[in-house]
């Protein structure tokens, strides 16, 4: 039972679609994992009642090699936002293995993108496995939805930080 939103799922943000594909080339030649969440069409400015994907959590201690990513499902929130899950498959292959199927009992929609990890290397599957359309939708994601600070922030603290470490050096 979802609580206080439709459980429609509209489709996938582009700008999250992207970050997926970049994410599993990035770590080509292990395979990519994350849980895909989404949140209320209407906070998006859509007109549809429903929910989009626009976050992929990735799990703390992951472990991933070029066969498999295994999550510890202990380090799993319960997340009331979590619609299904993502991972690669560095053969190419786009279709989901028996150890996959194992996995896709929480949520709605699970992607397997396959390398090169282009447009056209990715499909969307229900829970039995089965293929299922997944609409790629350009929405406007707000900018500080994940971070609230800079490079420069991170820069300056980094900073802070090894003056602070080293002094004892000096």
């Amino acid at each position: 039972m979802r609580l206080f939103r439709s459980s429609d799922l509209l489709g996938i943000a582009r700008e999250t679609m992207e970050f997926i594909l970049e994410a599993c080339e990035d770590t080509h030649p292990n395979e990519y994992m994350g849980f895909l969440r989404a949140e209320d069409a209407r906070t998006l400015d859509l007109d549809r009642t429903g929910q989009v994907i626009t976050d992929i959590l990735v799990v703390p201690g992951t472990e991933s090699s070029p066969v498999s990513a295994t999550v510890k499902s202990h380090m799993k929130p319960n997340d009331l936002k979590s619609v299904g899950s993502v991972h690669s498959h560095p053969n190419g292959v786009l279709r989901p293995s028996d150890a996959d199927l194992d996995t896709f009992g929480q949520g709605d929609v699970h992607i397997i993108v396959g390398a090169p990890y282009g447009w056209g290397n990715w499909k969307a599957f229900d829970n039995q496995g089965e293929p299922t359309h997944l609409d790629v939708l350009d929405v406007e994601l707000p900018d500080d939805r994940f971070f609230d600070f800079t490079q420069e922030d991170i820069d300056a603290e980094l900073e802070r930080e090894a003056g602070g470490f080293f002094s004892w050096l000096r």
